[in-house]
């Protein structure tokens, strides 16, 4: 009887061992995946605190319309060491250490009543700036989910590559124990018996580096999750399309609902506020301000007044107009041409966003049209490795021909899995291209 070497029994252990991480774990659904990644992910994160921000700038507090408070108040002590005081009859006095006291405090409440209506088309800037930031963090949650559920399907498509690798390796080791019975019993040479050798210690390779990619994947997806990156689960490898899409449509949606062309206009609302907040500089301002005033003074001996105190109210209204600026009508004529240039961008990325829809689209198709055919490949994959498998118990043809059969229903399966998932991304991306991601279900 043939013995296995020392190296490879220690390898046939391993991989007996490993089986273990391609056995049933708590499955990590698509919908929990992007719930954790809503929650967790850096990137998301950081993008919330930015509209966080963006709801701050656009508040009541920063658009100009409260009035400004203001209070002050201040002491003064004096001390003269020697102070000499001449009054009016010609009577001289000598002061030693004399000392005087001031106290005052007031307090100032300013109003602009009109300043060309500069405020408010600023307060419109700020609120289309903050309506800006929500469509760049949506950007970012929009790509985040793609990155997402690219790894989500990765790990899947490894899983099912892990367990073809796993079912080759098995039928390569039923081989091997029945080349070993049939050498045995002196119906074949040793020959066949190294070949079926080999065959497993490929197998187990192939098995083994595709068991590690398929680990990585899981750290890498873990991470995108924001996640403990060790934290083991299962995936679900189930894909469901969409009924079958219309291009001239999502091209429709896209026009609407395309993160990009949205935020473009948005960009453009804000360049024509801009110009309006510049236009209100030739108008005049009117402003009022109030305060109340108190002030009390304790003199020595040498003044008229030896104490006085006052208090009061004030009021002030101003009324400016800037005849002529040139450096106002320079940023009119600026703010002009930045409106003309984000509409010029946003003609591009129209047709930009077009393209690659239809782009998009294609590929979409083509991915279908792939996994149809791929999955006729593998039935008939499998046809031909049963009718092979069958030949090979009876003699009816080498192991040669029964390890290329082998071969090409594994690579089917593979490219079948591989078909599978690629074309749900490309379905994904297209589902992105046309604003509809965060609307769909996986």
């Amino acid at each position: 009887m043939i013995k296995l070497p020392n190296n490879y029994a220690a390898l046939f252990i391993f991989l007996s061992l490993s089986n273990v991480t391609l056995q049933a774990q708590e499955i990590l659904t698509k919908d929990e995946a992007v719930k954790i990644t809503l929650e967790n992910n850096y990137g998301v994160q950081v993008a919330k605190n930015d509209v966080k921000v963006a709801d701050n700038n656009d508040g009541l507090l920063n658009s100009g319309y409260l009035p400004t408070v203001s209070a002050a108040t201040n002491a003064t002590y004096v001390r003269d060491h020697n102070n000499t005081a001449t009054f009016r009859d010609g009577t001289n006095t000598v002061l030693i250490n004399a000392e005087s006291r001031r106290y005052n405090a007031n307090g100032t409440i300013s109003y602009t009543l009109f300043d060309g209506l500069g405020r408010m088309y600023n307060y419109k800037r700020l609120k289309e700036s903050h309506q800006l930031s929500e469509l760049q963090a949506r950007q970012t949650i929009e790509q985040t989910i793609f990155q997402l559920m690219t790894g989500y399907f990765d790990v899947a498509r490894l899983k099912q590559t892990a367990e073809t690798a796993q079912q080759s390796l098995q039928i390569s080791r039923n081989r091997l124990t029945r080349a070993k019975y049939v050498y045995e019993y002196g119906q074949n040479t040793q020959l066949d018996v190294l070949n079926a050798e080999v065959d497993v210690n490929n197998d187990s390779i192939a098995y083994l580096n595709t068991n590690q990619l398929y680990m990585n994947a899981k750290r890498d997806l873990n991470f995108v999750m924001g996640r403990e990156v060790r934290t083991d689960f299962d995936v679900d490898t189930t894909v469901v399309f969409i009924p079958p899409l219309n291009l001239e449509l999502l091209i429709e949606e896209a026009k609407k609902n395309n993160v990009s062309l949205l935020q473009a206009e948005s960009n453009i609302n804000i360049r024509k506020y801009d110009l309006k907040v510049n236009r209100s500089s030739f108008l005049p301002t009117l402003g009022v301000s109030g305060s109340y005033n108190w002030a009390e003074f304790q003199n020595n001996s040498s003044a008229f007044l030896q104490t006085q105190e006052t208090n009061g109210f004030s009021g002030t209204a101003t009324l400016s107009w800037s005849i002529f600026n040139g450096a106002d009508i320079n940023r009119v004529k600026n703010a002009k041409i930045a409106i003309e240039s984000e509409e010029i961008r946003k003609k591009q990325a129209e047709q930009q966003v077009v393209r690659d829809v239809s782009n998009a689209f294609e590929t979409y198709e083509n991915q279908l049209y792939v996994l149809q055919t791929q999955e006729k490949n593998l039935l008939t994959n499998k046809r031909n490795f049963q009718r092979s498998e069958e030949q090979f118990k009876l003699g009816q043809i080498t192991s040669i021909d029964f390890r290329t059969a082998q071969i090409n229903l594994i690579n089917a399966k593979i490219n079948r899995d591989t078909a599978k998932f690629d074309a749900k991304l490309a379905e994904i991306n297209l589902l992105q291209l046309s604003g509809k991601l965060l609307d769909v279900a996986f």
